[in-house]
Parts: structure tokens; C-alpha cells; sequence
């Protein structure tokens, strides 16, 4: 692993579409419908673009289509498929790297948001959006309501995966509003195991996250369907719009 990639070295880029990418064939059209739809004919940046899991299939409906990851190890893995080597990509943080635009709509999805761990970086994500988009562009985020609400008073841990070959735990540090995955693979060759540091932030904070940048809510549905957001959602599709 190298700090340039951060968590996702190598290793982890060569086992990501298996372990954490898989998309039934009908929630990934939802996806790249939905994303389309608000782009309205213009092109689209994707921050944390990875191994090409959204923007490839974007890319093929004719969408110019443009990138930006910390990790050179996943756009590998994306340059190695049908059409990620049209893809332009910019190396580095989508707290501050530049690609030249504007852009009708800037997408962050898959819980992406979480990965940045202060609140600062957040924000500084939702800036950086907002300076790529074009007026009245929008910037689309996808992440989970944290899932404290499972959890007994003064837990602090919690069981996402438990199958044959993976368990998984999440543990929450509420002080901090920050957790850690923890996940464990039992392969052929041994035991794999990853931990990731997250942040997670409410709905609500976004929407403060948001305003800061300049931008104002316009949707937020529970999923790429594009259902409602109630209080059971167990995610939530949030999008704000640059001023016309």
C-alpha cells in the first residue's frame, strides 16, 4: 500500500469490482439512468471515479464523461476494460484537483462521501464540486444514513457481513462521528483483511455542506428509483443545484 492510494493500493484495486463493486444489472441502469437524466445532455464529473464501475456505462450512452481518484492503482484497473482508456482521469483529491470543465454534473457515489474523515474535507469536497459546475449544474451525492439506530444505547459495534467466505463489523466512535470497516476474507491462499476509516455526516449536515458551497437541495430520494426519503431510508440519493 502507498499514501497515494490511501486504502485502496494495488491489491485491494485488483479485488474491488468483486469484493465491493458487484451491482445487479437493474440497480446499476437505475444508477446511470438517473445520473443521465440529470445531466440533461451535458458532460459529467465523477469525483472517486475507481475502476470505472459508473462511468463506463455512462461513457457508452455517448455522455462525455470525466474523472478524478487518489487512487492510480483502481484507474489501472478501469484503463484495462472496454473504453477506460477514453476516460480522462486526474490523479489526486477531490477535495482540491482540478479537471477542466464546467461540468453539467459533478456525481460522488457508492458511500464515497464517508471516506473523507473531517468535516473540513467534506466541506472542501463540496466546494470543489461547486466550482466544477456549470450554472444551474448540480452536484449528486450517494451514501447511507448511518445505521446508529441499530444500535443498543452505548454500542458501539455493529455486524454488516457474515457469510462464508467474509465477515464484516463496523465500529463507531459517535464523539467523533467517524467509524472504521473491518473486513475479513477467508480465500484459498489465507486470510485477507481491510480496515477503512470513515466519517459519517446526516443528511441534514450535507445540506449545511451544501449551503456553504453555494448550492441549494433540489431532491433527495432514498435510492437511484428515485422512491421517497422517509425516516426508515436506509440511504438516501441527495442532490443540490448551482444557481442559474
Amino acid at each position: 500500500m502507498t499514501d497515494k492510494d490511501g486504502a485502496f493500493d494495488t491489491h485491494v484495486a485488483s479485488t474491488y469490482d468483486e469484493r465491493h463493486g458487484a451491482t445487479a444489472p437493474d440497480a446499476l441502469n437505475a444508477t446511470v439512468d438517473t445520473l443521465a437524466a440529470l445531466a440533461d445532455g451535458g458532460a459529467i464529473l465523477e469525483f472517486a471515479i475507481g475502476t470505472g464501475r459508473i462511468a463506463l456505462p455512462l461513457a457508452a450512452r455517448g455522455i462525455h464523461v470525466a474523472g478524478i481518484e487518489l487512487s492510480a492503482a483502481m484507474v489501472d484497473q478501469m484503463r484495462a476494460k472496454p473504453g477506460g482508456a477514453d476516460i480522462p482521469v486526474v490523479i489526486g483529491d477531490m477535495t482540491r484537483a482540478e479537471v477542466p470543465g464546467p461540468f453539467a454534473l459533478v456525481a460522488l457515489v457508492f458511500n464515497t462521501i464517508d471516506n473523507l474523515t473531517t468535516q473540513d474535507a467534506q466541506v472542501a469536497c463540496f466546494e470543489n464540486a461547486a466550482a466544477h459546475l456549470q450554472p444551474g449544474g448540480r452536484f449528486v451525492v450517494e451514501t447511507l444514513i448511518p445505521p446508529l439506530q441499530d444500535l443498543p444505547f452505548g454500542e458501539c459495534k455493529r455486524a454488516f457481513a457474515a457469510d462464508d467466505d467474509h465477515f464484516g463489523t463496523d465500529v463507531f466512535d459517535v464523539a467523533q462521528q467517524t467509524y472504521n470497516s473491518r473486513h475479513v476474507w477467508m480465500t484459498d491462499q489465507g486470510t485477507d483483511m481491510l480496515t477503512v476509516q470513515f466519517r459519517y455526516a446526516w443528511p441534514a449536515e450535507m445540506d449545511l455542506m451544501a449551503r456553504i458551497a453555494g448550492l441549494t437541495l433540489e431532491h433527495r430520494w432514498s435510492d437511484w428509483s428515485r422512491s421517497p426519503f422517509t425516516r426508515t431510508s436506509r440511504s438516501h440519493i441527495s442532490v443540490w443545484q448551482k444557481p442559474a
